[in-house]
């Protein structure tokens, strides 16, 4: 009896000690995770200037990038899989003015910003921020202020800044398109100091973006398109009536003109 006594409180002290263990680990576990999100939610990128960024690279560059069938290396910061924000841009999906969809879970927002605030605190793991960095560090030399026309026009130029720019600028250039890779790469090296690096000057006489880009409809063209159209078989049916009135015409002319004769006297 004592015997079996001894080894149930054996067994006793045993499940507990492992329940301890277990509920340790758990804990540990939850720690983990929490210290995880903290760090998830303290990437210090900014998403509207990687959106900039982004916007520049798809509308100035990726046009000729692609009318060259090159393949930019996955090294260069210009690659698509090297924005942290990248996935989730994609996972947006514009349904209305005022209505956006996460296509992750399917929820809808009323504005972009909020759907940017449930991506930090809902898909915040889905980030890849181990193998991404961060496109708003290219803003410098990719002129994203000149796009969304953030500083003022009358203000001083640096040169510091501009030359560090143009510094960044150029080795992008030359990590993303290396001369020695052959004629497109050599192509594209050129063209990207053009088309970015030269409008880093404090002259004021270059522009960025100088060979243009993505062509966009707008909507003056599209208005008027659509005018023409609407406008145009109105203006053949208004051809179409004149042009039957002067045959009308012409028939009554030609019956009245030999009674008009016979009517003179000789």
């Amino acid at each position: 009896m004592k015997k079996a006594r001894a080894v149930t409180s054996i067994a006793f002290l045993v499940i507990l000690f492992l329940q301890g263990k277990q509920a340790k680990e758990g804990s540990d576990d939850s720690r983990a995770l929490i210290h995880g999100k903290e760090d998830a939610l303290e990437v210090h990128c900014s998403r509207e200037r990687s959106r900039v960024a982004w916007k520049i690279i798809e509308d100035y560059l990726t046009p000729f990038v692609e009318q060259a069938h090159y393949q930019i290396p996955i090294k260069c910061r210009l690659h698509h899989d090297n924005d942290i924000f990248r996935d989730q841009e994609e996972h947006k999906v514009h349904v209305d003015t005022n209505e956006w969809q996460c296509s992750y879970c399917k929820k809808s927002f009323y504005a972009e910003k909020f759907l940017d605030q449930h991506f930090d605190s809902r898909h915040y793991d889905l980030l890849n921020v181990n193998g991404s960095k961060c496109l708003a560090d290219l803003c410098g030399a990719l002129h994203c202020d000149h796009v969304t026309n953030t500083k003022l026009r009358k203000t001083k130029c640096n040169p510091a800044a501009v030359a560090r720019n143009r510094h960044y600028c150029e080795s992008l250039a030359d990590n993303c398109f290396p001369i020695n890779q052959g004629p497109s790469a050599s192509r594209l090296h050129e063209f990207f100091l053009h088309q970015f690096c030269d409008a880093h000057t404090c002259s004021g006489k270059l522009k960025p973006f100088s060979r243009g880009g993505k062509k966009e409809t707008s909507v003056l063209y599209l208005a008027t398109a659509i005018l023409t159209l609407m406008l145009l078989p109105i203006f053949y049916v208004i051809v179409f009536l004149h042009q039957r009135e002067m045959r009308m015409r012409g028939q009554v002319l030609k019956r009245i003109s030999p009674i008009g004769r016979k009517a003179k006297p000789s």
